[in-house]
């Protein structure tokens, strides 16, 4: 029996160093799993704050160019009100010209609107009834001194529904010459010219 107890013994104190042993090493390796995890997920925070601070970045880059993008918008649009108003005081300063000045351009945009051979001016009734004295035989005589041959306008007694200007027809087709008509085709080309003169750029 004392042998067999000495067998049992040895057995029992080898099992339970085997079981130390093991769980020693089970000891390890959890802490190596748990060290690595600790690792992965500073590693993986550390991303993740990387993205969210890149986010962040990429939203308040976004938020100052939309910023910039609609303070440049208003701008634009303020330039044009502005470039709008000159234009309508312009063409409002040439209707209410003083007669003889009003007429004196008359006569000159009718010379440079005029074909050669002979037409029909016509004008609102508000200008047909202040026409100057011999106002026809003064444009017939500065289309003449302009160089128009054979160029001859004659004064018609209907009017048109215009607000400054005048209408010219040559064989039944009609020119609009209106100070409406006039601003309108130039409309482009005036924005450029006050823009330049008011900003210095086109």
């Amino acid at each position: 029996m004392a042998g067999l107890d000495k067998i049992i013994a040895r057995i029992q104190a080898e099992s339970e160093e085997a079981a130390a042993r093991t769980l020693e090493a089970a000891k390890a390796e959890a802490e190596t799993i748990l060290q690595n995890a600790r690792e992965e997920a500073a590693a993986e925070c550390a991303a993740i704050g990387r993205k969210a601070e890149q986010a962040a970045t990429n939203i308040l880059d976004r938020g100052h160019s939309a910023a910039e993008l609609k303070k440049r918008q208003r701008i634009l649009a303020e330039k044009q009100v502005l470039i709008g108003r000159i234009i309508g005081e312009a063409k409002q300063q040439l209707k209410n010209m003083p007669q003889e000045a009003y007429f004196e351009n008359i006569v000159k945009l009718a010379v440079k609107a005029s074909q050669n051979g002979k037409g029909t001016i016509l004008f609102s009734k508000a200008d047909l009834d202040r026409l100057p004295e011999n106002f026809a035989d003064t444009l017939n005589a500065a289309l003449v001194a302009g160089g128009k041959e054979g160029a001859a306008l004659t004064v018609s007694s209907e009017t048109r529904d215009i607000d400054g200007g005048f209408v010219l027809t040559y064989g039944g087709i009609e020119e609009n010459c209106s100070f409406d008509a006039l601003f309108d085709s130039a409309h482009e080309m005036l924005q450029d010219k006050v823009q330049e003169i008011l900003f210095g750029t086109v």
